[in-house]
């Protein structure tokens, strides 16, 4: 079994750096470039600017281009690769004269520092969390569930190819899923406040935690270990965050001039064309018409908060290891489903559970992520990648048929129909997309049509999730 994992590792190794070959983000796209010059214009910022300028606007730090909008953790992360970046060549950070920096030698630097990142944290975390799932379901799945987190290629195309370190926040979400999988709460607690200092998105991932937590102090037999397993979570969750942000709890000012960074409500519900309720809802009523950023702002934390709480009850009130993967799934699709300033790549908070799901819903968590790919194509195609994105999830399809057998029963012949038709529309969209030109007027017809048909398929998956929660008796079971 270790010579099987190690070459799901080398085999997941061998498609990132195949994927890291290809084109990035704003790649030749002057002025603003893409994700790829934001990731290198932190490290020039970080490098050359004391701490307390990094969130603030100035001469030396020009806000509208590509400032920093993720938590210090992401900031500590660009100052340490931006130092790295120094020595190798000065120019890759040179303050001002470095804005659109391309070179073969900074591609290979940049991609290298992702690929690092899937080698120390990211494939780690997943490998930890399969071997979990066995050890405490008492299953012989770790491989089967390894080598499909491991190729699932929402996660590299977007990081590997795209250019993101989306693989350190879900690396370290993982490495919390397993703290909790274990009973090793302390270190859930930990991890995951990494991770939610790392990328602000991870709030995708926090009822789940908070709920289960919380759930496991209440259950305590007596006061006294309540308080005291309450007070260790909270003082592990304070201090890190204490420390983290530590350069700025100088100043109400700074701390807040840190949050709007973060929670930018001017920037609007959404941007392009992203898989969610509101982008379908805009293409019949123009929300911005109709509703100001404050007043949809409100409107998606009521609807997020509503989505999530029922899911949330119930892992406070049973607590099972299968109740909190559900929740995780269903309370990250709530969050894409319904909140505030969604982005097509945070698609992957509400993967990454998935993965842990299928070992009990193979055929149906193979969908969702195949769809969940089909939702980022028209932001894949933007940077060229359309046909990694299609040979991926080909291959992806593939290694999935290579360990599941055949079945005959009336559910799965069912679900197999399902399937093969959501199939045959993505198939066909995508084929359609390519062949005919949208008409002048509705440029954006297709990444709309892919938008929407993504959106109903993520609705369905939330309704099923939800379904699951409150009837699977796995999810049922206390620990």
């Amino acid at each position: 079994m270790k010579s099987e994992i190690l070459a799901a590792v080398f085999l997941g190794l061998a498609v990132r750096s195949i994927i890291s070959l290809h084109s990035y983000s704003g790649q030749n796209s002057p002025p603003m470039y893409g994700d790829y010059e934001a990731q290198r214009h932190w490290q020039e910022v970080t490098v050359n600017l004391d701490v307390g300028e990094w969130y603030t606007n100035s001469s030396n730090n020009d806000l509208l281009y590509w400032g920093l909008d993720y938590p210090p953790l992401t900031a500590y992360h660009s100052y340490l690769m931006g130092q790295i970046g120094k020595a190798i060549d000065p120019e890759f950070v040179d303050l001002h004269k470095s804005r659109g920096f391309q070179s073969p030698e900074h591609k290979r630097f940049m991609r290298s520092t992702v690929v690092f990142a899937d080698v120390l944290i990211y494939l780690p975390a997943i490998l930890f969390v399969c071997l979990s799932l066995d050890k405490v379901f008492q299953g012989q799945d770790t491989l089967f569930l390894l080598t499909l987190a491991i190729t699932y290629p929402g996660q590299f195309l977007i990081d590997n190819g795209h250019f993101q370190y989306n693989n350190i926040s879900l690396g370290l979400a993982a490495l919390a899923v397993g703290g909790i999988l274990r009973g090793k709460y302390y270190m859930a607690s930990f991890c995951f406040t990494l991770a939610l200092n790392y990328k602000q998105m991870e709030l995708y991932h926090s009822l789940p935690f908070f709920a289960f937590l919380l759930g496991e102090c209440v259950g305590q037999k007596s006061f006294g270990a309540f308080a005291s397993k309450l007070s260790r979570i909270a003082a592990i969750v304070l201090t890190t965050f204490a420390v983290l942000w530590s350069p700025w709890l100088g100043s109400s000012k700074a701390a807040l001039g840190v949050l709007q960074r973060l929670f930018p409500v001017a920037r609007g519900v959404f941007e392009d064309k992203v898989a969610n309720v509101w982008c379908a809802v805009n293409v019949v009523w123009k929300l911005r018409e109709h509703l100001n950023n404050e007043q949809m702002a409100l409107i998606c934390i009521g609807c997020t908060l509503i989505a999530a709480l029922p899911t949330n009850i119930a892992v406070f009130r049973n607590r099972s290891k299968m109740g909190f993967l559900l929740a995780l799934f269903n309370t990250s699709l709530a969050f894409f489903l319904f909140s505030f300033q969604v982005h097509e790549k945070t698609i992957l908070l509400a993967a990454l559970p998935s993965l842990f799901l299928l070992k009990w819903w193979p055929n149906e968590m193979l969908l969702f992520l195949e769809v969940s790919v089909f939702s980022m194509l028209p932001l894949l195609t933007k940077d060229n990648l359309l046909l990694p994105a299609l040979a991926s999830t080909v291959a992806f399809h593939l290694v999935f048929k290579c360990f599941t057998s055949q079945t005959t029963s009336n559910r799965d012949r069912i679900l197999k129909n399902i399937a093969n038709i959501s199939n045959i529309v993505m198939v066909l969209i995508v084929g359609a997309s390519l062949t005919i030109a949208p008409p002048l007027r509705f440029p954006d017809l297709w990444p709309l049509i892919i938008s929407v048909t993504s959106c109903a398929h993520f609705v369905l998956f939330f309704l099923w999730g939800n379904y699951q929660q409150f009837t699977c008796k796995i999810s049922l079971q206390k620990n």
